[in-house]
């Protein structure tokens, strides 16, 4: 990138934020600390009204207004990949407000970039598994970022997978992780006094509180999510199968987390992973006595357990 270019893009990205760090520039560019503050002084000397603080970063003038920002064929077409993934990974109201911003997007862009966005639009479909499921009209993400902006008290109504039913609950949300396909919203836990993970799809009657609490991501919470990093990582599931089973499942195995396999001359060895250890013990048992778990334990047993229920419901028929 030449320092032109350069110079641009850093007076864009201090329209991006109200207070922008000199190392989060140099970060950025992978450039110098000394670089930045020339080119910080060059923006100046052009006549940018740039405000500095000591220690905390560079702000523009907040009567200083510029032009709608053009963007690159390359960052629309990241923009419309976003918006094809959005859908799949949040709400109804996340999804619509993203393709409100995304008209608005298209409205100032060169002609020749509007013709590309609606030849892809065509022709890019994501699919998130074999059966889609409904999207839900909300599933609070845009109650829950209010919440941990305002640091405002929360109350829902939570299903616990483990007993199956409804509680109600205080929180004091802290952060929002996307994992195993889900949002996942760690909080301060009220009624149990410590930090919880719920996953949001498993939240009803959502409300923001006008309570406010204080609370810092301090030791305790990196002590939590050390505490559960295995939760937040996936099993590796090695399976032997017949070659007849592996010809059988050669599309839905990537469904399930496939990385590679070994044949031999009687069966294929096949690796996968997979953060659900019980949906993937569910796969498992349609493939009755063509397959044998070497790894982990751990599905063996769940394996064994499911028999069991299956024999124990069918027994006296």
């Amino acid at each position: 990138m030449n320092r032109i270019d350069r110079l641009q893009a850093i007076l864009t990205q201090l329209q991006s934020k109200k207070v922008v760090k000199a190392k989060e520039i140099a970060d950025r560019f992978e450039i110098s600390i000394r670089t930045v503050y020339r080119d910080i002084r060059a923006l100046e000397e052009g006549g940018i009204p740039i405000g500095a603080e000591a220690g905390i970063g560079y702000f523009l003038d907040e009567s200083y207004s510029l032009p709608p920002v053009m963007f690159t064929t390359k960052e629309a077409i990241s923009l419309l990949l976003a918006g094809k993934l959005i859908p799949h990974m949040s709400d109804k109201k996340v999804d619509t407000a993203f393709q409100e911003a995304l008209y608005k997007i298209k409205s100032v862009m060169r002609a020749d970039d509007k013709d590309v966005l609606e030849k892809l639009e065509k022709t890019i479909q994501v699919f998130s598994g074999v059966s889609e499921p409904a999207q839900k009209d909300s599933i609070f993400l845009h109650d829950i970022q209010q919440a941990l902006v305002g640091s405002n008290v929360c109350q829902m109504e939570y299903y616990s997978q483990y007993n199956q039913k409804f509680s109600e609950r205080k929180i004091e949300p802290v952060s929002l992780i996307f994992y195993a396909m889900n949002w996942h919203l760690i909080a301060w836990c009220r009624l149990r006094k410590s930090y919880r993970d719920f996953r949001l799809d498993r939240i009803q009657n959502f409300f923001v509180l006008e309570d406010t609490y204080e609370r810092k991501l301090d030791e305790s919470y990196e002590e939590y999510l050390e505490s559960q990093k295995e939760q937040l990582e996936s099993y590796e599931v090695k399976l032997k199968v017949t070659k007849q089973l592996a010809h059988w499942i050669n599309e839905s195995k990537y469904w399930y987390g496939f990385v590679s396999e070994n044949t031999s001359d009687d069966d294929i060895e096949m690796i996968f992973l997979n953060p659900d250890l019980f949906g993937f013990a569910r796969w498992v048992i349609t493939m009755t006595d063509k397959v044998e778990v070497v790894s982990p334990m751990e599905l063996v047993e769940i394996l064994k357990g499911m028999v069991l229920e299956l024999c124990g419901k069918y027994k006296s028929i």
